[in-house]
């Protein structure tokens, strides 16, 4: 059994075939899967999942490619963090790829936002989900100054270093795969996906994107976390089933389930 730790079940690819998406999760043997928010004005779709379907879960948070948006505060986050069904906040962290050609100092807002969710997560007892890109050094260190040690959570679709991996599980988070560490060039994750131990291990599939080989380019779906955890198994020398129990346990553990 297995459990995809990040998607994006409410975003328009799925308006006409969610049915036939969470058969295939059954068919796959993918148990639960976390959908997660990138903004406020679209994350009563996220919840409404979450409401509607058992082994569907919700997370609250807004992402950082998101600039013009509505701003979360932290009493936003926090008071609706305390519904059952929502279990993580974010996603939320530092993208600084998308806005290359911005300077540092004009990113600021991304780093104030930043802190609102790590703050709002220690308060409500309910881990972070963590999106870095192109921007490790700065996001390890605002996890640092704000104590995000005290409450965890998940780096999600890594594709850094096995030196950011650690500074990330130093400080109490878990590290989590997407399909793209089966992709023939990804020669750094799977290094890093060598690295990471078992017991700080997540799957993911991020879909609609990133859809892993056999399917690469497709429009991806939870079902085909499987690939992601039947690759790993033979990075690591283990069986899928062993990734699947692992995987499962480390979710519920973070997650609180």
């Amino acid at each position: 059994m297995y459990i995809d730790s990040h998607c994006h079940l409410d975003f328009d690819d799925f308006s006409q075939n969610l049915d036939e998406v969470l058969s295939n999760m059954i068919t796959a043997k993918v148990t639960k899967a976390l959908c997660i928010s990138v903004d406020i004005p679209d994350f009563p779709k996220v919840l409404a999942l979450a409401n509607k379907y058992d082994h569907l879960f919700a997370s609250v948070g807004v992402h950082p490619d998101y600039e013009n948006t509505v701003e979360p505060t932290q009493e936003w986050l926090v008071g609706t963090a305390k519904h059952p069904k929502i279990i993580a906040i974010g996603e939320t962290g530092l993208d600084y790829y998308r806005m290359s050609d911005r300077a540092y100092e004009d990113l600021e807002w991304q780093r104030d936002r930043f802190r609102v969710h790590i703050r709002a997560a220690i308060e409500s007892g309910k881990p972070l989900i963590i999106h870095t890109r192109q921007a490790s050094d700065d996001t390890i260190r605002i996890l640092k100054e704000e104590g995000a040690d005290r409450i965890g959570g998940v780096m999600h679709c890594f594709t850094e270093s096995k030196e950011v991996a650690k500074a990330a599980m130093d400080l109490g988070f878990y590290i989590s795969f997407s399909g793209i560490v089966t992709f023939k060039n990804a020669l750094q994750i799977k290094e890093t996906c060598s690295f990471v131990p078992l017991d700080r291990l997540l799957i993911e599939t991020d879909s609609p994107y990133l859809a892993p080989v056999p399917h690469r380019g497709k429009l991806n779906q939870p079902a085909w976390v499987s690939h992601v955890a039947e690759y790993i198994a033979e990075l690591k020398g283990v069986s899928p089933e062993e990734i699947g129990q692992v995987t499962t346990h480390n979710f519920h553990q973070l997650f609180n389930i």
